[in-house]
């Protein structure tokens, strides 16, 4: 287990906050050795900008914690896609009806991952549920321009809305499926030329989202009414209710001075801003 990382990065200029539990094993990635082994785990505090038009919907925040296990060059897909189904189904309890994955459909620079295809079908999910995506949705990019990347596999959850249409998949965005886990194949180096060339050292980097873990887990609506957040909720409900009550009553006492000037009352509040005197009160001042 390793702590998770600042969420300003220490001397790294590829990015101004860290956003996947990635970005300090980089190194490790490339092949040198971490001082606590090749097979490691985090809770990764995480900031993200590059979805902050998605949040606020029912899965997308800011700020998370990402629950991460790695392998630095030993084990593979097999187990690693295992490892997670069973996270869910066996641990979580999640009904693996209802889940559904996709994978890297493949282009010119890497095949279709039809080998992480064959591995979801053993495990259980058949084909009519593994989708497959382009590089947009299913690849995951170096932490900067160039680095470790490679294509990657995710778990959605049916979250048991309607579909929005016909086309309606995992990933489209509606709500109707929930992304819960990660599983990325950091298998191949791009470089400054924009080439995608294998790495010496396969590694595994999945990435399971704490709210989202326990929003299906408790079988919220949405990561905002699990236990993380509703007591924040309400604070801020309070504070809403509390500032709207004082507009209520800073409108009334607003009536009530606007009648008193009208009347020529001097004792009225508004009194003690001179600009705000009504002639009837500076006649009364003069006297």
């Amino acid at each position: 287990m390793i702590p998770s990382a600042p969420l300003v990065p220490e001397n790294d200029p590829t990015v101004l906050f860290t956003s996947a539990g990635m970005h300090p094993l980089v190194p490790y990635l490339l092949g040198e050795s971490h001082p606590n082994g090749r097979r490691l785990l985090s809770v990764q505090k995480c900031l993200r900008t590059d979805d902050i038009e998605e949040v606020g919907d029912i899965s997308h925040n800011t700020f998370f914690e990402m629950l991460g296990f790695w392998s630095l060059g030993d084990y593979w897909k097999q187990d690693s896609l295992r490892w997670t189904l069973e996270w869910f189904t066996r641990v979580l309890g999640l009904d693996q009806e209802r889940i559904s994955v996709t994978v890297f459909a493949g282009d010119s620079d890497a095949p279709r991952d039809d080998e992480a295809v064959q591995v979801w079908l053993e495990l259980g999910i058949p084909q009519e549920r593994i989708y497959y995506l382009p590089k947009k949705d299913n690849w995951w990019p170096p932490a900067g321009k160039t680095g470790p990347c490679g294509p990657d596999s995710e778990l959605f959850y049916d979250t048991g809305r309607p579909k929005h249409g016909s086309d309606c998949l995992p990933g489209c965005g509606c709500g109707k499926y929930m992304e819960i886990g990660n599983n990325v194949f950091m298998q191949y180096n791009k470089t400054a030329e924009g080439r995608y060339e294998p790495l010496e050292q396969r590694n595994i980097d999945v990435g399971l989202g704490l709210e989202r873990t326990l929003c299906v887990h408790l079988g919220t609506s949405d990561v905002y009414a699990t236990d993380l957040f509703t007591s924040i909720v309400q604070r801020i409900n309070e504070l809403y209710a509390s500032r709207q009550s004082l507009r209520g009553n800073d409108t009334m006492r607003k009536r009530e001075w606007k009648s008193e000037e009208k009347e020529g009352n001097c004792d009225s509040p508004n009194h003690l801003t001179p600009i705000r005197y009504s002639n009837s009160c500076r006649v009364a001042s003069a006297v």
